[in-house]
């Protein structure tokens, strides 16, 4: 039987509306994050009110999710998802939300999903724009096929300044909540091996590309490529 579990990492910008589009669906569910509510969350993180300022996100958002949709079965825990606890959590899933804003969790995520073939989606956003790619392992590219490592330190500040606006997020998280229920649906997500980048400022603001698999990573997605390619020569 499969495993139509959904693991969403980050219950932020990202994360809230994922959850809570997942939600109305009557999905099962189980949400991470170790912060708590701020205030400066409520303009943008709709399940979150201000008498749960100060109470951790996961278990004042999963308590409103309760509250509006009881069909749907969540989990929450206010922990980080780190190597240590990444494998089984991922185990334990069908499919996994990255709604984080760590690059480096990103990566782990990536890493971890493709060891444990999990399928995942990536999202992020910056300002007025936002990314979101399906990555299943051994059929389509990854995350380091595309960026091969985490940005540095700097750049990192530089984007955090920068900043997100939530109709933005909103928008990449609920794509991402579609990619999750058309996998456990049997279907094939539209964003396995395809970036889509949503750019708020401009007329023509859904782009699509294609995402090859990249020689050299250690993916299964790239490691088929290259026997095909060597397959290919040698016919």
């Amino acid at each position: 039987m499969p495993n139509l579990s959904i693991l969403i990492i980050g219950a932020g910008g990202l994360g809230a509306p994922s959850a809570w589009t997942l939600a109305r669906a009557g999905a099962r569910i189980t949400i991470l994050d170790p912060d708590p509510v701020e205030l400066s969350n409520l303009a943008r993180q709709v399940i979150y009110r201000s008498e749960d300022i100060g109470a951790p996100k996961v278990l004042a958002g999963a308590r409103r999710l309760r509250e509006l949709f009881p069909r749907a079965a969540i989990d929450a825990h206010a922990i980080a998802f780190d190597a240590s606890n990444g494998p089984a959590l991922a185990a334990a899933h069908g499919f996994i939300i990255d709604a984080t804003d760590d690059p480096a969790v990103k990566f782990l995520i990536n890493d971890i999903a493709c060891a444990a073939d999990r399928p995942f989606v990536y999202g992020g956003v910056l300002g007025m724009t936002g990314q979101a790619m399906t990555i299943v392992p051994g059929r389509s590219a990854c995350l380091r096929c595309l960026f091969e490592a985490p940005p540095d330190q700097g750049e990192i500040a530089s984007c955090r300044e920068a900043g997100i606006i939530g109709p933005v997020a909103g928008a990449i998280a609920e794509l991402q909540a579609a990619e999750a229920m058309a996998y456990l649906h049997g279907a094939v997500p539209r964003l396995a091996g395809r970036i889509l980048t949503y750019d708020a400022t401009s007329a023509a603001r859904f782009r699509i590309t294609a995402v090859a698999a990249r020689q050299g990573c250690g993916c299964g997605a790239a490691r088929r490529a290259t026997l095909v390619a060597a397959e290919t020569a040698h016919q």
